[in-house]
């Protein structure tokens, strides 16, 4: 037994497909079925029922996976520990982040976390909440930036900073004129909102106390995919919307002033790296952190610099 082998396994039950599999893994589909053969024969237990397509594990082979997959989990523990040791930052990290922070955060550190860390390759997917940590749960990402906290079990939430909330007002808007109004000044019949999924959405109707929205416009019903669609929608109709303190870097001078700001307490979204209990790159974490905090800094300097700690 090795862990090659092991890594065969848990490919088939990943792809249910030994093609597929054997692709994953970079070697014929004639190797990899004669080395899972090997480990059956060794361990005296069929691992797969190969006359259901897709393949299927046994119940047998479900328990063995299932501690290869943690077999696999603590070897890639022990190479990272090493890792860790050493000055330079090399590997992979595969990213989640939200597209409510995607286009707004992205271009403050991903230029200089890969120019600073030239070994280091970096693969980014925009996804809504669920999405990421549905990909975080399959190993299929190492680490989600959102909105936080999920209060869901199993991950691990490290804070990186705060981000305002902030209103924004169509061109035309004659009620709210004064530059700082309360949650319970926004008519939720002129407010616009996100499509379901994205949690600035959840955000939004909490701030507001709004559940379902009675609309004035009977006959349009409209719910962006993204902040830059949203703004256009709130031009067009007269509405109001709330946006992320991060969006307003980019306004032009005419969008700036249909900003209205929140009188204090200001409502703020909490933004975390995000990881599976079972993460181990923590080197990697942590200069993604640093990189992130750097490239904010400007941006938000109500940032109070707290100390950015992986716990082992």
């Amino acid at each position: 037994m090795n862990l090659q082998q092991l890594e065969y396994i848990v490919a088939v039950d990943k792809h249910r497909h030994f093609q597929r599999a054997a692709d994953e893994c970079c070697v014929t589909q004639a190797t990899l079925s004669m080395m899972i053969k090997k480990l059956e024969e060794e361990l005296e237990v069929i691992l797969f029922d190969r006359s259901k397509q897709p393949v299927v594990p046994t119940e047998t082979g479900k328990g063995i996976i299932k501690q290869a997959k943690v077999i696999l989990k603590e070897t890639a523990y022990l190479k990272q520990l090493a890792n860790d040791t050493k000055a330079e930052v090399k590997g992979q990290i595969r990213i989640g982040i939200i597209p409510t922070l995607a286009p707004y955060l992205l271009p403050l550190f991903l230029y200089n976390l890969l120019k600073n860390n030239p070994q280091l390759k970096v693969k980014v997917s925009e996804l809504n909440t669920n999405q990421i940590v549905e990909q975080l749960e399959k190993d299929h990402l190492d680490v989600g930036i959102l909105a936080t906290p999920t209060s869901i079990e199993g991950l691990k939430e490290y804070p990186l900073f705060y981000e305002k909330l902030v209103v924004f007002v169509s061109d035309k808007e004659t009620t709210l004129k004064k530059k700082f109004i309360l949650p319970e000044e926004i008519d939720v019949n002129r407010l616009w909102l996100l499509e379901e999924g994205h949690c600035l959405r959840s955000q939004m109707m909490n701030l507001c106390e709004l559940r379902k929205k009675n609309s004035d416009f009977s006959n349009l019903e409209y719910e962006a995919g993204s902040i830059e669609s949203l703004l256009k929608i709130v031009e067009m109709n007269n509405g109001i919307t709330v946006v992320p303190e991060l969006a307003v870097i980019n306004f032009s001078e005419k969008q700036k002033k249909q900003i209205r700001e929140f009188k204090a307490p200001v409502p703020v979204r909490e933004i975390s790296l995000v990881t599976y209990r079972h993460f181990v790159k923590t080197k990697l974490l942590e200069v993604l952190a640093e990189e992130i905090k750097t490239g904010v800094e400007a941006f938000l300097p109500q940032q109070n610099g707290t100390q950015f700690v992986v716990e082992i």
